[in-house]
């Protein structure tokens, strides 16, 4: 298995030099083009801005896979921040996180992409960054990662972790896997089914401490936030906004385009998970209604006759949820729904796809009567046309969302004290 493992990576890279070539920079760019990009000359891009060989203070590496796990991880990195004794080094593997952060690194001493899983990247990488502890965020099994921290004696920690019965420890090639969680001093999981799993699989440095990710979105929506062209759409529309957050594939997009022709005297809020020319043209070809840009809209622009707002840029869908009274939440047609809780801390009734094994929290919602699944456009439209009008119910669900919200609080101290203090 390793020695397959290892040869499809040296394929990988290759692949990526030859994607790498031409221009860079230009407008749609393919997200794997970007991610090609980023791989070039990144050993030496790392040594010029991470290796911090003039700060004496221990450092720190959190890996996120993209901007979502980063969610999860920030609430953490804001307490090392906070504690002030740590540089603080965070990768990325997807295109969409580096971007996000690359002008705001929020106390962060180093952003970069990870190389990839090459023994001879892991090495150089580790030599430059020289971690005292790593942190990797939900599910990430990088395998000579893990084995050379595992020989070079550096705690290493899996954050946020849901363990199914479809992780790869359990299938008839999963020997690999199992041998690297062995390589983690000690994972955090999100609730007691994932501990068992993890115990059964003979892996035992488990604690249970619930979702970070609460205590990040409960931040974001108790920090003052204003878009005046957010704003000025929101007074248009007399507050009557429907979100869609992180529409990331055709599924998506048809279900929130046909509630949009379905439903005129709603204005809707569009935030795709990926900014292409492509994907915005296809949102707005699907519409009946009129559609703007954010990106179109200046100090005189008039919402009168406009349906929809399609947000063109990343990194502020977490404040954006307070300008809506209804929520869908995009990727829950493929194994990765985004975040439904930074929707809920707002208490926004919220769809998603069906898609929900790997996620705790849309069961939850949907046992609360908070969340709702849905397939088709049909069964969104029925799922929003008795709240349309209902303000009992709405607030009902407000009232029940935000305090399960609240109640879910608190994991990022115990985080923190793992990640900081264990040997």
């Amino acid at each position: 298995m390793n020695i397959v493992y290892n040869t499809a990576l040296i394929f990988a890279k290759a692949v990526l030099n030859l994607f790498a070539a031409g221009q860079g920079g230009r407008p749609g760019e393919s997200k794997f083009r970007k991610f090609a990009r980023g791989q070039r000359r990144l050993t030496a891009r790392i040594r010029e801005e991470c290796s911090g060989t003039e700060d004496n203070r221990p450092t720190i590496w959190f890996h996120a896979a993209s901007l979502g796990e980063y969610g999860v991880a920030r609430p953490i990195i804001r307490e090392f921040v906070k504690d002030g004794r740590w540089r603080i080094v965070l990768t990325f593997f997807s295109p969409t996180g580096c971007e996000a952060l690359k002008d705001r690194h929020e106390g962060i001493d180093c952003v970069s992409y990870l190389p990839l899983d090459t023994r001879g990247n892991v090495r150089r990488f580790l030599d430059t960054v020289r971690p005292q502890r790593a942190v990797f965020i939900i599910s990430e099994y990088w395998l000579n990662y893990l084995e050379e921290l595992r020989r070079r004696s550096i705690p290493t920690f899996l954050i946020s972790a849901v363990i199914t019965r479809r992780a790869p420890f359990f299938k008839w090639y999963g020997r690999p896997y199992r041998k690297a969680l062995q390589t983690y001093t000690r994972i955090t999981v999100l609730n007691e089914e994932s501990r068992a799993n993890l115990e059964s699989s003979g892996y035992t440095s488990v604690t249970v401490t619930g979702d970070p990710l609460f205590d990040n979105v409960a931040a974001a929506a108790s920090t003052p936030y204003s878009d005046p062209t957010v704003e000025k759409f929101s007074r248009a529309a007399e507050g009557r906004i429907f979100i869609a957050g992180s529409t990331s594939d055709d599924n998506d997009v048809r279900l929130v385009t046909a509630l949009a022709n379905a439903n005129p005297d709603i204005h809707f809020l569009i935030v795709p998970h990926e900014i292409t020319p492509e994907s915005i043209g296809d949102i707005r070809s699907r519409l009946h209604g009129r559609s703007l840009l954010h990106s179109e809209c200046g100090p005189d622009t008039s919402f009168a006759y406009v349906q929809t707002l399609i947000i063109d840029f990343v990194g502020a869908l977490a404040y954006l949820y307070r300008y809506a009274r209804w929520a869908y939440v995009g990727g829950g047609f493929t194994p990765y729904l985004h975040s439904i809780i930074e929707a809920t801390v707002y208490g926004l009734p919220v769809a998603f796809g069906p898609e929900i094994h790997r996620k705790v929290v849309p069961e939850e919602l949907i046992r609360l009567g908070i969340g709702r699944i849905v397939r088709t456009p049909e069964e969104l439209c029925r799922w929003l046309e008795p709240l349309k009008d209902d303000d009992g119910e709405l607030r009902r669900i407000k009232e029940a969302a935000t305090s399960y919200a609240r109640s879910k609080c608190g994991a990022t101290e115990m985080i923190f004290r793992i990640c900081a203090c264990s040997q």
